[in-house]
């Protein structure tokens, strides 16, 4: 009961802080400009000060065949949760313009926006460089695979071959993550730079701006998108199933395989990976719908959908990882 008990306190401590922005969108405090502008001040500043400090504080090179395990987990846990949707789509007959988006959406997380905040509430700072595993494998399949697989389903494709855009592969909080890495493995280097105080100071304090500014970020879409224009037809009632039991069920069960072949990672390792396999889908969503003339409506539910909808999930995964 306890576990559950933290659980809800944490969502609930996320949900106060979403609703800010809801409130401050519905009273038209905030213009059109505003939300991009605070999404790009997150992505190009907070967070990649946020993991560059996580990485100093808590990364250790011993660490890093564990997170090599972590990373194989993931990979397998996404290729796998495809193959599932794949045959999910074909089997419910998904018109097309929505079965590249509801395989992607099923397997997509919003690591960034939701993710972290929720990851950082439940376990702490000390669970940043294993969500880093996550994210990282997650955005590139999502900007090579999932991209390829949306732009397949099109509509109005003439037969070309799909293409994705290479650029996407390191996007700026990544940069956090590279920058840091050599910092850890020149010897002295870690430990000088974090007596660098004035630094450190204000790399952690911009750092500190990613869980409240995201969760406002994600009230502000919240309000834009319309909680009540919220449809649960067939598709998305399947889509929501893939995203918050099918794809945790298959990182559970490759990890707990894992754990039989004598492959041992720790528990908030493990819980880690399996709460971000069950985060809400990838906001980016409606836009990859808009440019490859899928069904835009349809993407936009799903992010608002499994946006509130894992308020009540979190803290059921949380009661069943612990039992």
């Amino acid at each position: 009961m306890n576990v559950f008990l933290t659980s809800i306190q944490s969502v609930l401590a996320i949900v106060l802080m979403i609703a800010v922005g809801y409130f401050g969108q519905s009273k038209g405090w905030f213009d059109e400009k505003f939300s991009g502008s605070l999404s790009k001040l997150i992505m190009k500043i907070s967070l990649p000060a946020s993991i560059f400090m996580a990485m100093m504080k808590f990364f250790k090179p011993s660490e890093l065949a564990n997170l090599s395990t972590g990373v194989i987990y993931t990979i397998m846990s996404i290729l796998i949760g495809y193959i599932v949707a794949w045959v999910a789509v074909r089997m419910f007959h998904v018109a097309r313009g929505r079965r590249g988006l509801m395989m992607t959406a099923i397997n997509g997380a919003n690591t960034v926006f939701i993710g972290m905040p929720l990851n950082v509430a439940l376990f702490g700072e000390v669970s940043v460089p294993y969500l880093l595993t996550y994210y990282i494998v997650n955005t590139v399949i999502i900007w090579t695979l999932g991209v390829w697989v949306i732009a397949g389903d099109d509509p109005t494709n003439d037969g070309s071959k799909a293409s994705f855009d290479w650029h996407h592969l390191i996007p700026t909080p990544l940069w956090g993550f590279i920058i840091a890495l050599p910092v850890i493995y020149i010897p002295g280097w870690q430990s000088g730079l974090m007596k660098i105080t004035f630094a450190t100071t204000a790399l952690s304090d911009i750092g500190a701006l990613v869980t409240p500014l995201s969760l406002i970020y994600i009230g502000i879409m919240l309000k834009s998108f319309g909680i009540l224009n919220m449809r649960f037809d067939g598709n998305v009632i399947w889509t929501l199933l893939g995203r918050f039991v099918i794809s945790p069920i298959i990182m559970a069960i490759i990890i707990f395989a894992g754990l039989h072949v004598g492959v041992h990672i720790n528990n908030v390792f493990q819980q880690t990976l399996i709460i971000q396999a069950a985060t809400p889908s990838l906001a980016v969503l409606p836009i990859l719908a808009n440019t490859y003339h899928g069904d835009v409506k349809f993407a936009t539910n799903i992010v608002v959908s499994t946006s509130v909808l894992f308020i009540v999930v979190v803290p059921i995964i949380m009661v069943i990882q612990n039992m």
